[in-house]
C-alpha cells in the first residue's frame, strides 16, 4: 500500500505542477485544501466504521495534498518579482511552520479535555477551519495580476513588468520542453538537495517526540510543548533567512543568486547535521539536548531559501512543474526517513540507536550538499523559453 501511495503522490505532483503552469494556482490550491478539510471532517466517523475506511481517507488526502505545493509556485511565479522571490516564498512557507506549532499544541489540548470532545474534536476543529478558509480563498484569491478585478492598473502594470509578461499572464500556456527539463543537471541537483533537506526535516518532525519521550523521559505534556519550540523559532528564522538571501543577491548586492543558494543550502544542511550528532552525546543533560534540537531546526530553515525557491530561479514560466518534480524527491524522503527511524528504534529506542539515526541523517545531508555545490545553479536555464514539447 505504501508503494502504491508513493507512486500516486509522485505522479500527482508532476501533473499538478504541469496543470498549475497552464491554468494557474487558484483552484488547484484552494480545491486541494477544501478537499483535505472535508476529508478531515469525515475522519472520526470513518474511524468508528473500520480502519480500512481511515486508510482510504488518508490516501485521498495525500492525493489532494499533491496539488497544493505545485499550485503554490504557480501562484508565486505570477505574483512575485524575481528580486523578491526568496522573501516571498519563505514568508508564505513560514505559515506552514507556524501551522505545525499550532497543530501540535492545539491537538494536545483538545485531545486531553473530554469537555472539548476528545480526540475527534481535533479533526472537527481543523477541518472546519480549512473549509472556512477555502470559502474565503475562492472569493478573494486570484491566479495572476491580470485576472484580479480589484487591484489598480498601476499595481497590475508594475507586477507584469517586474514578473514578466509570460509569467504574469495565466492565459499564456507554454509547452513544456520535457526532454531538456528532465536532463537538466541543476534541476536534478535541486532534487537531491530537497531530498536531503526533507530527510533531516522529517527526522526531527517525526522523531523528536519519540526521542524526547523514550530517551529524555519527558511526559506527554512537556513533550508537546518542547517538540513545538524548534518549529516556533524556525518560523521566525525562515522569514529572516529569506530577507537576508534577497538582500545579498539584490541588484546592488554582493553575491550572485547561485552563490547565495549554495551558501544557504550548505548552512541549512551541514549545521543541522552537526547539532543532531551533538545531541546524541549530551547524555541526560536535557537542557543541552533540547537546545541542540532547537538549533538544528532553526539552522535547517536556511535551506528553504534554496530548495523551495530554486525552481523559480531555473524557470519562472515552468516553476510549478519544476516544483512538482523536486517535491517528488522530497516526498520520497518524508516516507523513507520515518521508516529508517522505525527500523532502528522499534525494538530498542535507546540513545545508542538514536545516534545511528542521526549519523544516517547527517550522511544524507552532507551528500545533498556536495551534489548541489557541484551541479546546482540559481540562474535561469536556456530551455525556459523553449516551446518544444519533447
Amino acid at each position: 500500500m505504501l508503494r502504491s501511495l508513493t507512486a500516486v503522490v509522485v505522479v500527482i505532483q508532476v501533473i499538478a505542477g504541469w496543470m498549475g503552469d497552464r491554468v494557474g494556482g487558484k483552484w488547484l490550491f484552494g480545491g486541494g485544501i477544501a478537499a483535505c478539510a472535508a476529508l478531515t471532517l469525515l475522519t472520526p466517523p470513518a474511524a468508528y466504521l473500520h480502519v480500512v475506511t481511515v486508510i482510504v481517507l488518508r490516501i485521498l488526502e495525500g492525493a489532494f495534498e499533491g496539488f497544493m505545493l505545485p499550485a503554490t509556485h504557480a501562484l508565486l511565479s505570477r505574483w512575485t518579482p524575481a528580486a523578491q522571490s526568496t522573501r516571498c516564498v519563505t514568508m508564505v512557507f513560514s505559515g506552514q511552520e507556524f501551522g505545525i506549532v499550532v497543530g501540535i499544541l492545539l491537538a494536545g489540548v483538545l485531545s486531553d479535555h473530554d469537555s472539548a470532545g476528545g480526540w475527534p474534536s481535533v479533526f472537527y476543529v481543523f477541518g472546519t477551519v480549512g473549509c472556512v478558509w477555502s470559502v474565503a480563498w475562492c472569493l478573494l484569491g486570484y491566479s495572476s495580476p491580470s485576472t484580479h478585478p480589484r487591484i489598480s492598473t498601476s499595481e497590475r502594470d508594475h507586477l507584469v513588468a517586474a514578473v514578466g509578461t509570460r509569467a504574469a499572464d495565466s492565459a499564456d500556456k507554454p509547452r513544456t520542453p520535457w526532454r531538456k527539463v528532465l536532463t537538466s543537471r541543476p534541476l536534478w541537483a535541486c532534487c537531491v538537495a530537497k531530498f536531503a533537506h526533507n530527510w533531516g526535516y522529517h527526522t526531527i518532525l517525526e522523531g523528536l517526540p519519540m526521542f524526547y519521550y523514550d530517551v529524555l523521559g519527558f511526559n506527554m505534556t512537556k513533550n508537546g510543548l518542547l517538540a513545538s519550540l524548534p518549529f516556533l523559532l524556525g518560523c521566525f528564522m525562515l522569514v529572516v533567512a529569506g530577507q537576508l538571501a534577497d538582500w545579498l543577491r539584490a541588484p546592488a548586492g554582493k553575491l550572485s543568486t547561485t552563490a547565495v543558494r549554495k551558501i544557504f543550502l550548505s548552512c541549512g544542511l551541514i549545521l543541522p547535521s552537526v547539532f543532531l550528532i551533538m545531541s546524541g552525546f549530551f547524555g541526560c543533560n536535557r537542557t543541552l539536548v533540547v537546545f541542540t534540537m532547537i538549533m538544528a531546526i532553526s539552522c535547517a530553515q536556511f535551506a528553504w531559501s534554496c530548495v523551495t525557491v530554486n525552481s523559480l530561479d531555473l524557470s519562472v514560466i515552468h516553476a510549478a512543474t519544476l516544483l512538482g518534480i523536486t517535491n517528488t524527491s522530497a516526498t520520497l524522503a518524508s516516507i523513507a526517513a520515518p521508516n529508517v527511524i522505525g527500523a532502528l528504534t522499534y525494538n530498542r529506542s535507546t540513545r545508542a540507536q538514536w545516534r545511528k539515526v542521526f549519523y544516517i541523517t547527517a550522511a544524507v545531508e552532507w551528500f545533498g550538499t556536495i551534489v548541489y555545490l557541484l551541479f546546482g545553479s540559481g540562474e535561469p536555464q536556456d530551455w525556459q523559453d523553449d516551446t518544444e514539447s519533447l
